[in-house]
């Protein structure tokens, strides 16, 4: 699982930063932010990229694991 820290990113650098790292052989990845824009952005590009998406709070940040 590769891991992509876009806290404090604005958009659209955290779903540019998972576009980059879709181009890999990884086949799971977490995307970890911290505002509601990039949370939305990063989830509806990976769902329509063909990924399953789940969200997990962790309190300040929230962690978006994406699964071609």
């Amino acid at each position: 699982m590769k891991e992509i820290d876009a806290r404090g990113l604005s958009c659209p650098q955290p779903v540019l930063l998972l576009a980059e790292a879709m181009k890999g052989p990884e086949q799971s990845f977490v995307v970890l932010v911290d505002d509601f824009a990039p949370l939305e952005n990063v989830s509806r590009y990976a769902e329509n990229h063909g990924c399953t998406v789940e969200q997990k709070d962790k309190g300040d940040y929230t962690e978006i694991h994406c699964k071609r």
